[in-house]
């Protein structure tokens, strides 16, 4: 049994920002991966002062695995510009382990328009990698059991904890 470990998020978030500052010159459009992703860029937007608006994602129809989950009850519409083409993205979830997620976020950005590039900052990079995704920018890396999980809670007091499922 492995103990629970709790984070704190405002040091990753530190650490996130100044690594951050020199993407500001390209003028990128943040977008964060509904929910907790949606909850960082909200708060990266905010520090980094970005004027154009924050967009959402979510990625629920574009999963490889829909037709075995079937219809997610909780799907919310995505945010973004109606053209983003030539735009440099910053793509922003909490965790990445498999890539799968990343994988249907890039899926839903290109029918939106071609970005001129798409940069992934994530709170959380865990091991178990099964598509040839990575960050560009990252709170912490993690090497984890297949029985641990990372959980984000937030918005208010977001707060990050690394431990067993049961947990």
């Amino acid at each position: 049994m492995t103990k629970k470990i709790d984070v704190e998020v405002p040091t990753l978030l530190d650490k996130l920002v100044t690594d951050l500052t020199p993407l500001l010159s390209s003028n990128p459009l943040i977008i964060g991966i509904h929910t907790g992703g949606s909850w960082l860029a909200e708060i990266l937007h905010q520090r980094l002062a970005i004027s154009e608006p924050c967009g959402s994602l979510d990625i629920s129809f574009y999963r490889d695995d829909f037709s075995r989950i079937g219809l997610n009850p909780k799907v919310k519409a995505s945010h973004l510009p109606e053209d983003i083409s030539d735009r440099h993205i910053l793509l922003v979830d909490d965790v990445l382990q498999t890539g799968r997620t990343i994988r249907a976020a890039m899926n839903e950005i290109f029918d939106y328009g071609r970005p001129a590039s798409i940069h992934l900052c994530v709170l959380v990079e865990r091991n178990g990698r099964e598509l040839p995704i990575q960050a560009d920018y990252c709170g912490m890396k993690v090497n984890l059991s297949p029985d641990q999980q990372v959980k984000l809670s937030g918005p208010d007091n977001m707060s990050l904890s690394i431990g067993d499922n049961k947990s």
